[in-house]
């Protein structure tokens, strides 16, 4: 079942929970706290399996029309099991009805880590397209993969 999360300190509480069980992709702390704080001020939906917590995902106004999906995680013995899609798809009908037209998430890109590659695999499979890659927006390390959908 998937469920809006509405109280802020909540939404942190699901966040941590969530991203300290990925390390593989939020192993910076820095980042990970930023994600976890900004969590209170932003839609988050939440995937919730026998009461408690599998899954989250934030989204963020990025413009007029367009709308991020800032962050996003399933913990690693839900994976493969349908929270994400179940997710995105939420996230996908939310901002269709707040009036978005575009949504667009940032990952690393395809062929630099074999986790991001099944990151990057599954946005594509929601039917998220390329649209840019920023090769040094956060790092040489971490090229920035722009993917878009239209709502």
């Amino acid at each position: 079942m998937i469920e809006r999360v509405e109280a802020p300190e909540r939404r942190a509480e699901i966040a941590r929970a969530i991203l300290e069980a990925l390390p593989d992709w939020f192993g910076i702390e820095e980042s990970r706290e930023r994600y976890i704080a900004e969590s209170r001020e932003r839609l988050t939906l939440a995937a919730v399996k026998a009461g408690r917590p599998v899954g989250f995902l934030c989204l963020k106004e990025t413009g007029d029309a367009t709308v991020e999906l800032a962050v996003m995680g399933v913990l690693p013995d839900c994976h493969r099991k349908g929270y994400g899609r179940r997710l995105v798809e939420a996230a996908v009908a939310c901002a269709r009805e707040a009036g978005y037209r575009f949504m667009q998430v940032k990952t690393v890109k395809m062929g630099v880590y074999e986790d991001y590659d099944r990151t990057n695999r599954f946005y594509r499979s929601m039917g998220f397209q390329e649209f840019e890659v920023f090769p040094e927006m956060w790092d040489a390390a971490n090229p920035c993969q722009i993917y878009v959908m239209a709502l």
